[in-house]
């Protein structure tokens, strides 16, 4: 197998290799370019993240600057994704971003990971999980998410929270490492912050409104 080949299947490989690195160094430069846009660049944007990404659904924004390994071309968002700024997306591997992903500032996706045993380590050997986000997740600012972990749809992780392990669907999770703190559930309908009620019928005209989040 090629180092190529072995960086795909999941194996350890050589992330220095000149056929990976050729590979690499295009997208870099891709997202250099992209990095110096100006707010007002919108369409660009866009046309970037088209373009580049392995997949990317409608209506996605990202703040710059957007740090990615491999420009995001692992990266596949799904509809209605944000952004805030800095976001590091170390997508060696695969990342797989839900419809509706809310990303705080500072946020980092791992993939990649290096190996315990010092001798294969000082080679600089490496090799790379996917991670997946689901849908509505919101992830808060400076969390850090490490390779090959699957957090569940219509969740809230904490601002700071390193996520090491899997993560069901509905639960607001917090902390280092980051564990599961309760679950989703009826109060989250009635307060949006500590005893302030939710105005629903004041909000019925932005949620029954068809437009673009961003």
């Amino acid at each position: 197998m090629t180092q190529l080949e072995r960086m795909e299947a999941g194996l350890i490989y050589d992330p220095n290799d000149p056929e990976i690195v050729a590979r690499q160094v295009v997208f870099l430069d891709k997202l250099y370019e992209f990095n110096s846009l100006k707010p007002s660049e919108g369409d660009k944007k866009e046309a970037y993240m088209k373009s580049v990404f392995a997949e990317c659904g409608e209506n996605c924004y990202i703040e710059l600057p957007f740090r990615a390994n491999w420009g995001g071309s692992h990266v596949h968002f799904g509809r209605d994704v944000y952004a805030n700024f800095n976001l590091t997306l170390v997508d060696d591997g695969h990342i797989y971003v839900g419809d509706g992903v809310l990303f705080g500032p500072n946020v980092t996706v791992a993939t990649p990971n290096h190996p315990i045993d010092p001798s294969l380590r000082a080679k600089g050997l490496q090799y790379n999980k996917d991670v997946r986000i689901g849908e509505n997740t919101w992830i808060g600012a400076g969390a850090v998410i490490v390779p090959g972990v699957t957090i569940g749809k219509n969740c809230v992780i904490g601002a700071g929270s390193v996520v090491t392990r899997d993560l069901p669907d509905s639960v607001v999770a917090v902390g280092n490492p980051c564990r599961v703190l309760r679950e989703v559930g009826e109060r989250d309908r009635e307060y949006f912050y500590k005893n302030e009620r939710i105005d629903w019928e004041n909000l019925e005209g932005i949620l029954n409104e068809d437009r673009n989040h961003y």
